[in-house]
């Protein structure tokens, strides 16, 4: 069940999976951890995402790619360099806030295994994360390399897992369950038709600011879990506290300063939910194209800098971009609202609930059934 199949009126036009692997070469593999133990308070809910621009066999291969943070209380590695080169190189991962440094060296590993013609050079892994300590045990050594390694070769170009599955198995978003939202447009340009697809781990926002189709929906009479803080040891919770991380990925040829312009957009389609962006959510947004692979490729040199060859890379003129700008802030938008209607109530460490989005109180206050 996702939202349009609610009636939620949404703009724009899908691709076939509305999803971000509408986008030709990309794949998503997931793992999801969920285990519980003999003391209520070491309960897993947790996991790893592997999205691959180009695929498993295109790993290695760069494509051009921006970065924009909203807020940066959060983590994305490997963010200076493609701010650096403006090219991205390898899978993109997210998990938890800490399991970050375990995926970094399981996806090492992987490459190191895979394809040890790479890891012979150097290695910047992206890995990203946003914070599931409310439903998870955090602290515990759940996530391990092996499970990153096992996120890259899950990945596929089919259907997207939403809601709590992989790194968004344990996040909770405008105080509902969250975790993993997608969704795609169809764009015509240039005599041409491309996609835009996002992927966002959801783990971010107030109740109160929740808005669905531009009605506040955040009093549909579900418990929030942050209304008591006892477990957190404080008296409250700053509006807004939690994380989201987007990754864009499209088919039109961009630069990588495109694909930037691309990643600050996705803030205007998190605000069309509501938020207003809390001091306290790490929110980090990461954009490529899969045009013109490997053009902005810069291993150790084949030959020396005099005899060198000169790239060249198509993009589309700045001045007809506007249509991409509005397909991701529509995809954005989709996509977060698919995160909160394609998911289940979970109870985690210490008896910790989420509970999901409630569909008939939703349609009813949106009055789409009576």
């Amino acid at each position: 069940m996702r939202a349009r199949d609610l009636g939620i009126d949404l703009p724009g036009r899908t691709g076939a999976l509305n999803a971000i692997t509408d986008v030709a070469g990309v794949q998503v593999g997931m793992v999801t951890l969920v285990q519980d133990t003999d003391s209520p308070d070491r309960a897993v809910r947790t996991g790893v995402t592997a999205l691959l621009p180009l695929g498993v066999t295109g790993v290695g291969s760069s494509v051009p790619a921006g970065i924009h943070a909203l807020n940066g209380n959060g983590e994305m590695t490997g963010s200076h360099w493609i701010q650096e080169s403006g090219a991205l190189v390898g899978p993109v991962m997210i998990t938890n806030t800490h399991a970050v440094g375990v995926v970094h060296r399981g996806v090492i590993d992987w490459t190191a295994q895979h394809r040890p013609d790479l890891a012979a050079q150097w290695l910047l892994p992206v890995v990203a994360e946003t914070w599931d300590g409310y439903l998870n045990s955090i602290n515990l050594p759940s996530v391990t390399t092996e499970h990153a390694g096992q996120a890259i070769d899950a990945a596929t170009s089919g259907p997207v897992d939403e809601g709590s599955a992989g790194g968004g198995t344990g996040m909770i978003c405008y105080g509902y369950k969250g975790g993993n939202g997608t969704s795609s447009r169809l764009v015509h340009l240039a005599g041409s038709e491309y996609t835009v697809g996002a992927f966002l781990q959801c783990n971010f926002g107030d109740r109160r600011e929740l808005v669905v189709a531009g009605v506040p929906v955040g009093d549909l009479g579900v418990p929030d879990p942050f209304e008591d803080l006892s477990w957190f040891d404080a008296d409250r919770l700053p509006a807004g506290t939690g994380s989201v991380i987007a990754v864009i990925a499209t088919d039109t040829p961009l630069t990588p300063h495109q694909c930037q312009a691309l990643a600050r957009r996705v803030p205007m389609g998190l605000a069309r939910t509501g938020t207003a962006g809390g001091h306290f959510s790490g929110d980090i947004f990461l954009a490529f194209s899969t045009a013109n692979p490997g053009v902005l490729d810069s291993g150790f040199p084949r030959v020396p800098p005099a005899q060198a060859a000169l790239n060249s890379l198509q993009f589309l003129p700045w001045n007809c971009i506007d249509d991409l700008f509005t397909a991701t802030v529509q995809a954005v938008e989709e996509a977060v609202l698919n995160a909160l209607v394609n998911n289940q109530d979970m109870v985690g460490r210490s008896g910790h609930a989420s509970h999901a989005l409630p569909h008939g109180p939703l349609q009813r206050r949106l009055r789409l059934t009576s």
